[in-house]
């Protein structure tokens, strides 16, 4: 009889296997890279923990610029990273790399934040750590936190929250959040969602024409989250939610970017639709790339359509109000 080491309980390609004796294997996303100086594009990083309970930590960069003497403040933005809840890290090189690009051609400090994954650490695991992770952040607006990079170099009256897929949805939450909770340290200047993973028990546009991605998206999030209500939890459907309007949201610019060979494309749409539809005083932008996948400039940096996105991101971040 075949042991049960080998019994695949539940299988997610290309994330991950849950075998019948809990054992997780992790298929994508296990890679790690160092921290460090970066020699083609002199962006330095390193790695803090922020929860000594957890030992969670966030990977700290900030441009050559910014160690001069003279050398004003900078954006900062606030990272998180995707993967379906389940997969990546804050070290993983395909973060690490994009990082350090977007910092370089923004001139920004950023903090790619690490954050518990499911199943070990199921929703709302993931969500309680970004706050956790936010709140560290925000404690060095006085200029007198734990970091000196962060006391030094980060203009906390710009602050951005980003992510791709997973961490787009996180950072949606951690904006209404911090609307809410308006913590001390955190001027949330706009929010920058790629390709965000939202669902919904209701079909939007052409989500419905793949009914296998479809199961696939929605057992992921069940197992990411075993006691949710749902796809219509308003963890992964903030859209459709009543009970807080996307009026609330804490900024007052957003950047929704989509592919349209992704599923999630129209979910993106939708958001977009359904903010500017809800009383939200504040401005929301759509970027739409042809022919391109899911999350297609983590894996292809420098393709044009990657290097549009990315001109995209850094015209936002330096936006200047002309009011």
């Amino acid at each position: 009889m075949e042991s049960t080491t080998s019994e695949i309980a539940m299988d997610f390609p290309p994330f991950l296997r849950i075998y019948k004796d809990g054992r997780i294997e992790r298929i994508l996303g296990t890679e790690i890279v160092p921290p460090g100086l970066d020699p083609k594009t002199n962006v330095d990083s390193k790695d803090v923990v922020f929860s000594q309970e957890t030992g969670q930590y966030v990977r700290l960069y900030i441009p050559k610029n910014a160690t001069s003497a003279s050398a004003q403040k900078l954006p900062l933005l606030v990272y998180f990273h995707g993967g379906g809840f389940c997969i990546e890290t804050a070290s993983s090189p395909t973060y690490h790399n994009y990082l350090n690009l977007l910092v370089s051609e923004a001139n920004i400090v950023a903090v790619s934040v690490d954050y518990r994954r499911a199943p070990e650490h199921p929703i709302p695991i993931a969500y309680d750590d970004s706050w956790d992770a936010l709140k560290w952040v925000a404690s060095h607006h006085g200029g007198n936190g734990p970091e000196e990079w962060l006391n030094h170099y980060a203009d906390f009256d710009k602050v951005y929250f980003s992510g791709d897929s997973a961490g787009a949805n996180i950072a949606h939450h951690m904006a209404v959040k911090t609307s809410k909770e308006k913590p001390d340290g955190i001027n949330l200047a706009g929010i920058m969602l790629v390709h965000p993973y939202f669902w919904g028990e209701e079909r939007v546009g052409d989500e419905g024409k793949n009914p296998a991605i479809c199961a696939m998206i929605e057992g992921l999030w069940r197992m990411a989250a075993p006691t949710t209500s749902g796809v219509d939890d308003p963890w992964i459907n903030p859209i459709d939610d009543q009970s807080q309007s996307l009026a609330s949201l804490g900024c007052k610019r957003v950047l929704v970017c989509v592919a349209d060979g992704d599923v999630l494309k129209d979910r993106g749409r939708y958001y977009v639709e359904k903010l500017k539809q809800s009383g939200w005083e504040g401005e929301a932008e759509l970027m739409e790339t042809q022919g391109e996948e899911h999350v297609f400039h983590l894996q292809k940096l420098t393709c044009e359509n990657a290097l549009a996105k990315l001109r995209k991101v850094v015209a936002f971040i330096n936006y200047q109000d002309k009011a």
